[in-house]
């Protein structure tokens, strides 16, 4: 009670056997609480207004826990959780919004929903509310600072104090124009008007952030209570009570009429009070009015009513039983509380709370703040009881659909932890839930999807694997569903997907944290089923389905899978090009003799809309029609040609026999580099830069990190780990690092600041990994930006397809294929036309080719496909085909390659010598070539 005290000569009239738990009141109205939970407003704007107080009806069934009175607005916290407020508004202290004059009926404070509230208060014109974990909100009037936000601008919609952030508060109260908080640990903050000292800040300055009162410093203060203008605080320690603020009406209980800038003890006469016995039955309650102070001194046994009741939540006592109840008359207790709960998601958010060492304080989007082993262990408890479990099924049935406009906070996502895990113990029929969860996820505004990822991205691997199974084995079920609707010629419908959608968002998220759990934990077998759809044809329904939409979730294909969704994608591309460019072909003419500045030509002239069209290479001077076989010996020869040391494009590592970019070298090389990179991968053809694995992360937009350093520069990369692993600030200060670099410029060599004045700021304990993490960004992005850039831009325009399906891992063996050969395997590998296995001149064939020096068995690979490298599929899935060339006289003809189709045409040699000597001929004429 504050502020405004109710004449006594004027009896307010209650409903009979009305019983009251609770009032507040100000200048305007009084609201009274039944314990039942009913709530009553009382106008006592007329001195003789014996009126009988309103019962407010337009809160409907709620059951309210806490109220709130300003000088003329309300606000109630229902025992779900939801806060609702009304009266003026002119200040926005409803926190609706909106900024309307005033609204008569109790409106739902949207912007707080799903925040766990704990308390509520209320100051002439401005509000405010504490969460369970200790986050403030503040709103309304903040003319001298009173919100805590460090300006004096009025707020329509609640808005995180920021400054009070992670500091375990735990209550609030208002005074007139200013406000204080507590935390767990005794501390008092307060800001706002400070004109009569009711800051307690020895200054009658105004406050725009939250101050911690320092003559209170040392002391555990357990209770705050705020009139007008002065400030109450009880400390149990000391059993005292302390003032400070306004006192002109004695209201300090100091004896005198005068303010005061500090607190002081107040002066209590009660004898009871002052003695030492009987201290853990005695109950304190502090009370400030409007310029009244009031101090209670109870014992327990007078059934004190506590006032700091809050929302209902799942509790250890509660759910024993729950699980073992046997009366009926109990079950529609308990279904009656399920409902309450789990229906909300104020209610489930405030539940599970991770109390040990205070860590639901520390709510972030790094720490959700909840035990997710106490929410394992309900599920596993309710899933022996089959209609707690029915009940709790049916309740969140009800919540999935309210759960996408909840404030954006940690502690208002928490639902979106506790739900799956609560349906992890269930069976089958959770399905259907687990489709409204991820249809709710898809509907989250992005900011608060963003906060989610966040807080998958800190899970417990263990959760966060359960999360996946859970969606993996969903996304199984559900694409199963799509090809059996296919098959019927059924549509498709979008709800179909959104398991998928919802487990490529935990593939991004595991990415990010470096691969938590194994990759194939995302596949989806059923995805192959697609393939095989009867009466599908390209165009038709099955291909649109794949490339409009499955091809966004690359999470769900294993590496044979993707490549055959690249390959389909392309051939559309392909088709659709030549159906809208009749005759016309990207086909580039080249001379082997100028073949980089024949190919920089043809590029450089080609328009965007060519590059959808697979390749065709032709070779001046030289027959042959290209399928394939062409076009990847231009890979290899201008990959060999541009990586040449003396062309001087790119910067050698010598230790790793890798490249990485020039910073000496125009962007414009590297848009046509860029652009031939991705047209290898369009074609699906090797293109073996040796480009390290940290090329391939940024093309995914991924950020290379000092492993990916040590792959290019391994020493230098050692020399870094070691900085980090150094054990002794001594030995770092002996280095004399400092934050900079030596680049090379032209003919020179300048100095190169790694982060602002890092000239000035040597390496230490402290900013060791600061320093490493700036030098790797320097070398992978800042000193190359331009030059990667242009790269990129040209890989795009190469590539015109959905290429980001692949990891960058797998991107890098696609464009580099395998350096890994196992002989015996192309032999048995081996396909026959004309021949037979058992033939002298295959026999022989084998022979001389098992015996040839290893770089000779690479020659004779490049010979026969264009490239010394096996392609992305492994040696097991490569195949060719030795075929009778039947010429009359064999001796005079050499082997030929067909390097489009892997077909070697061999002739029936007489004897072993003979085909030795003509192998060895054809593969030294091909190797000047330029291919080897």
């Amino acid at each position: 009670m504050r502020k405004t005290t109710v004449q006594p000569e004027n009896p307010i009239k209650l409903r009979k056997n009305l019983k009251v738990d609770l009032l507040d009141c100000e200048a305007s109205h009084l609201l009274i609480l039944s314990s039942e939970g009913k709530l009553f407003e009382h106008r006592i704007e007329f001195e003789r207004d014996q009126s009988e107080p309103r019962l407010l009806q337009e809160l409907g069934n709620n059951q309210i826990v806490q109220i709130a009175c300003g000088d003329h607005h309300s606000m109630a916290v229902s025992k779900g959780g939801e806060l609702f407020s009304w009266g003026q508004n002119e200040r926005g202290q409803l926190g609706l919004g909106k900024w309307t004059p005033s609204i008569k009926e109790p409106q739902l404070v949207q912007a707080l929903k799903g925040i766990p509230l704990a308390k509520i208060a209320a100051g002439a014109a401005h509000s405010m509310a504490v969460s369970l974990s200790g986050s403030v909100y503040s709103w309304g009037k903040n003319a001298f600072g009173q919100l805590g936000l460090g300006d004096t601008e009025d707020r329509n919609s609640p808005t995180y104090v920021n400054a009070l952030e992670q500091k375990k508060m735990v209550f609030v109260c208002c005074g007139g124009e200013h406000t204080a908080v507590l935390s767990k640990d005794g501390l008092v903050c307060t800001f706002g008007a400070g004109s009569y000292g009711q800051l307690g800040h020895n200054s009658t300055r105004n406050e725009l952030f939250p101050r911690l009162v320092a003559e209170l410093f040392g002391a555990v203060v357990s209770q705050v209570a705020c009139g007008r203008w002065h400030t109450l605080v009880y400390i149990p320690g000391l059993r005292k009570v302390y003032s400070f603020g306004a006192g002109a009406d004695g209201q300090l209980g100091r004896g005198v009429e005068c303010d005061r800038l500090i607190p002081l003890p107040v002066a209590l006469n009660n004898k009871k009070f002052k003695q030492e016995g009987n201290v853990a039955k005695e109950v304190v309650k502090i009370i400030a009015g409007e310029n009244q102070s009031i101090v209670l001194y109870l014992e327990e046994k007078n059934s004190y009513v506590s006032l700091t009741r809050t929302l209902a939540t799942v509790e250890e006592e509660k759910v024993e039983k729950w699980v073992s109840y046997s009366a009926s008359n109990c079950w529609q207790n308990i279904k009656r509380d399920i409902k309450l709960i789990f229906s909300s998601v104020n209610c489930v958010n405030g539940s599970f709370l991770d109390k040990s060492r205070d860590k639901h304080f520390r709510t972030s989007q790094e720490a959700p703040g909840i035990d997710m082993s106490a929410v394992l262990l309900f599920s596993e408890k309710i899933a022996v009881k089959s209609d707690v479990c029915k009940q709790v099924i049916n309740s969140i049935t009800k919540l999935m659909q309210s759960v996408t406009d909840c404030a954006a906070s940690a502690e208002a996502l928490r639902v979106f932890l506790v739900v799956p895990v609560i349906l992890q113990k269930l069976d089958i029929s959770s399905d259907l839930l687990l489709d409204q969860l991820a249809r709710a996820i898809l509907g989250l505004h992005q900011g608060h999807k963003k906060m989610l990822e966040s807080l998958w991205c800190h899970l417990d691997e263990a959760f966060f694997k359960d999360l996946v199974n859970m969606f993996q084995r969903l996304s199984s079920a559900r694409l199963s569903s799509v090809v059996e609707r296919l098959t019927c010629g059924k549509v498709i419908s979008q709800e179909h997907i959104w398991p998928v959608q919802i487990l490529q968002i935990l593939y991004e998220v595991n990415l990010r944290t470096g691969f938590r759990i194994q990759e194939n934990n995302f596949y989806v077998p059923e995805v192959k089923k697609l393939w095989t759809v009867p009466n599908i044809t390209v165009g038709q329904s099955c291909i649109v389905l794949v490339l409009g939409e499955l091809t966004a979730f690359s999470c769900i294909f294993e590496m044979e899978d993707k490549i055959m969704v690249h390959d389909i994608n392309c051939l559309f591309q392909h088709f659709a090009y030549n159906m809208q460019f009749v005759g016309m072909r990207n086909e580039l003419h080249v001379r082997r003799q100028h073949l980089v500045n024949d190919t920089w030509r043809c590029i450089q002239n080609a328009t965007l809309n060519q590059f959808r069209q697979r390749i065709k290479v032709h070779f001046d001077g030289e027959p042959g029609i290209d399928d394939g076989g062409l076009a990847q010996e231009l890979f290899t020869v201008l990959t060999k040609q541009l990586c040449a040391p003396e062309r001087q494009i790119f910067r050698h590592c010598e230790e790793s026999h890798l490249i990485w970019f020039s910073s000496q070298v125009q962007e414009d090389v590297y848009f046509l580099i860029g652009t031939l990179f991705g047209m290898a991968l369009y074609n699906m053809k090797i293109a073996a830069f040796p480009f390290p694995l940290a090329l391939f992360k940024k093309l995914a937009n991924i950020q290379p990190t000092l492993e990916d350093f040590k792959e290019l520069f391994p020493t230098e990369g050692r020399n870094l780990q070691s900085i980090l692993d150094e054990k002794y600030d001594s030995a770092l200060e002996s280095c004399y690092l400092d934050f900079t670099t030596m680049e090379k410029k032209g003919e020179s060599t300048v100095l190169v600041e790694l982060k602002e004045n890092g000239a000035d700021i040597l390496v230490s304990m402290w900013n060791r990994k600061e320093y490493v993490d700036a030098y790797v960004n320097y070398i992978f992005n800042v000193s190359v930006e331009k030059q990667f850039e242009k790269f990129k831009l040209g890989f795009v325009r190469g590539c015109p397809t959905k290429w980001r399906i692949f990891l960058p891992v797998e991107l890098q063996l696609i464009l580099h294929g395998h350096t890994k050969y196992d002989w015996e395997q192309l032999e048995k590998n081996a396909v026959y036309f004309g021949y037979e296995k058992s033939d002298e001149t295959i026999q022989n064939f084998w022979t001389v080719f098992h015996d040839l020096p290893e770089e000779k068995k690479k020659h004779f690979l490049a010979f026969l496909t264009g490239s010394t490298r096996i392609p992305v599929q492994g040696m097991e899935s490569f195949t060719f085909t030795i075929e009778d060339s039947r010429k009359e006289n064999p001796e005079m003809w050499y082997p030929v390659a067909h390097t489009c189709v892997r077909v070697l045409a061999l002739p029936r040699y007489t004897n072993k010598d003979v085909l030795e000597e003509k192998l060895f001929t054809a593969l030294e004429h091909y190797e000047r070539f330029g291919l080897l």
